[in-house]
């Protein structure tokens, strides 16, 4: 049997280019590769901790799988669901809840930062970890493909794994995580800040037109200095955009660096644009021609839960005589 790797992405809005690069391509590569079962959920659950009116959660969700399979995310390559098509995955959560201890969760980072950041500290923001570590765990994954900023929520998934083959017999493996190329794409106006879609301004949409994103790459911060470098430390505005051009490209920042040695950042910039505009073209084509087939789309995620559902109820039936549910 092939290693199971799992990933899940929020529908919380419009996708940008440091999902597309953290996580979409990563997604589509390991797909692709043909060395994994590949599991990949719409954690609609997880996007619950903050309040949006039905309407607008339920076309999130469409929205997000429309751009996953414009990604190219294969149904028939990988499974592709609903987080809350499959009621396992919160009957596990509250199973590992019992076992992970308050102190644990008060010290994830990115609960505190979102509270900091003005979000309400609600008990699904809290136990947010329990949960992605169900996500996890319900498919007894190997390995996940992670950003920079859930690193801590994999080790606490492999805590609650220790503890939980400690108490009832050995049934989950330690996840391992997968780190992707680009970590972190940092916001064009706030190089400080990674890209986020709550900076608009900062931030290139998959959606954007070739015009936005041109304007939006202009009005990206660069520095003092002169000449194209690359040191994310001293230099994060130009770096941000040399480590772009990177990853839309291939060649490595110093490589960019290299062949733009002799050029102005305005004319970088605009070199930077075509790029990204080119690279998303084809995407955004797909997209449009997925939006005239959401009934297809829909029954596709309703297959995939089912697929998704037929493991995880082996993996709960034996969690539930582990624990000595009747």
């Amino acid at each position: 049997m092939k290693p199971v790797i799992v990933s899940g992405i929020q529908p919380s809005g419009e996708l940008h280019i440091g999902n597309y690069l953290g996580m979409l391509r990563q997604a589509v590569e390991l797909q692709n590769s043909g060395h994994y079962t590949c599991i990949y959920s719409i954690v609609d659950y997880h996007a619950m901790t903050g309040l949006l009116p039905a309407k607008e959660r339920a076309a999130q969700t469409l929205d997000l799988a429309i751009d996953m399979l414009a990604a190219g995310i294969d149904p028939k390559k990988s499974i592709l669901f609903v987080q809350s098509h499959v009621p396992e995955h919160t009957n596990l959560a509250w199973i590992l809840g019992t076992i992970t201890s308050m102190g644990d969760l008060q010290r994830m980072t990115a609960y505190k930062e979102k509270v900091a950041e003005g979000k309400t500290p609600n008990v699904g923001l809290f136990t947010y970890p329990v949960l992605m570590a169900a996500d996890i765990l319900l498919y007894k994954a190997e390995a996940v493909p992670v950003g920079d900023d859930q690193r801590q929520h994999i080790e606490l998934a492999r805590e609650i794994v220790r503890k939980f083959n400690s108490a009832f017999g050995k049934t989950f493996k330690e996840p391992r995580t997968i780190t992707a190329k680009a970590e972190r794409i940092m916001s064009l106006d706030n190089p400080e800040k990674k890209m986020s879609k709550s900076i608009p301004s900062g931030c290139l949409f998959l959606h954007d037109s070739a015009d936005e994103m041109r304007k939006k790459v202009m009005s990206a911060t660069t520095d003092s200095f002169s000449g194209i470098g690359y040191d994310p430390e001293k230099r994060p505005g130009i770096s941000n955009l040399v480590l772009i051009y990177s990853e839309f490209t291939g060649l490595t920042p110093q490589e960019v660096v290299k062949k733009y040695a002799d050029i102005g950042y305005a004319d970088f910039k605009r070199e930077l644009a075509e790029v990204i505009i080119n690279a998303l073209a084809p995407l955004q084509k797909e997209r449009r021609a997925l939006l005239k087939k959401k009934s297809e789309i829909l029954r596709a995620l309703q297959a995939g839960a089912k697929k998704a559902q037929k493991i995880a109820t082996q993996t709960m039936e034996e969690v539930r005589a582990k624990v000595g549910l009747v």
